[in-house]
């Protein structure tokens, strides 16, 4: 069994310190003007700091740069990734070719991830910028079992599987929202994360898609969030071995119980110890902790490949 390597979002330094002691291998922060739907923007001096700390507990760090790149952001672009160079960042996170190409043409050589969200979805793609840089790639979240499956039977390099977390199921440049503020002539200033608006089908009141609006535009987000903890068995034994555990959504300490307990599902399947009824118990574990007001399943993953498309 190839080794399992847990990823999880950092919102604060001291949540970085108990996510290392918790035992997850790699780290995951961004800033404000390249990283897109963190829990958290830090400064560069924070990220100086967390670099350090991930460096001397032995882990690696991840650094968020997939923001959909316009001219002017590559534009001013070599600050931040002379910090990259500076603090010897392990990842970039990385969807636009523009940074694929700077990245080789500077000499800055970083490890890249590919990930442009809900748009990889096949192993041909994943194998294609494999020859372009990158080391590894972030899976689409809308993927079914069957094609996890036959994905997986192709891959040349790693692709990480969301585990826990929320999933974006649109993103626009526009800002979404401030327009539909001015529409309606509201008053209204607040777009951020943490206000909690969502949005609703007007058939089904009980639907919940949580939106904020930022400096990158418009995100919306699934009814449930992903919980895979029941189905970890079978992604391992497709060498779904690369695990993101991302808290946008689940702030604190709760975030952190959540990464013990799929830390200790790691642990025991590295030990052949992991059996269906230690899944469920361990499911029943994140979810004491999962917050309230949203829902968790397995997304996809059930869904009939023949009605995803």
């Amino acid at each position: 069994m190839e080794k399992i390597v847990i990823t999880a979002t950092a919102e604060s330094i001291e949540q970085v310190k108990e996510l290392l002691a918790a035992g997850v291998d790699r780290i995951y922060i961004g800033e404000a003007d390249y990283g897109l739907r963190l829990p958290h923007n830090f400064t560069y001096d924070e990220i100086r700091t967390i670099a350090r700390l991930v460096h001397e507990a032995g882990k690696e760090l991840t650094v968020a740069a997939n923001a959909l790149m316009h001219q002017e952001m590559m534009d001013r672009i070599k600050p931040f990734l002379d910090l990259m160079k500076e603090i010897q960042v392990d990842y970039l996170v990385v969807g636009d070719a523009g940074l694929f190409y700077v990245n080789k043409r500077d000499g800055y050589n970083f490890k890249l991830i590919y990930d442009t969200s809900v748009f990889v979805t096949s192993s041909r793609q994943i194998n294609f910028w494999k020859d372009h840089g990158a080391v590894e790639a972030v899976l689409a979240r809308e993927i079914p079992k069957e094609e996890l499956f036959d994905i997986a039977e192709n891959l040349l390099m790693p692709a990480e599987i969301l585990v826990y977390g929320a999933s974006v199921i649109h993103h626009s440049k526009r800002a979404l929202l401030q327009n539909y503020y001015n529409f309606t002539q509201a008053d209204e200033s607040d777009k951020s994360k943490e206000r909690g608006l969502f949005l609703a089908e007007p058939n089904d009141p009980e639907s919940h898609y949580s939106i904020y609006e930022d400096k990158h535009g418009t995100h919306i987000f699934i009814n449930n969030d992903i919980d895979m903890m029941t189905k970890l068995t079978d992604l391992v034994a497709h060498n779904y071995s690369h695990w993101k555990l991302d808290g946008i959504f689940c702030p604190g300490d709760d975030f952190v119980e959540i990464a013990k307990i799929f830390v200790q599902a790691r642990d025991l399947l590295a030990k052949g110890e992991f059996s269906q009824d230690q899944a469920f118990l361990l499911d029943e574990a994140v979810r004491k902790h999962h917050p309230k007001e949203r829902g968790l399943d397995t997304g996809f993953y059930e869904f009939d490949r023949n009605k995803v498309k």
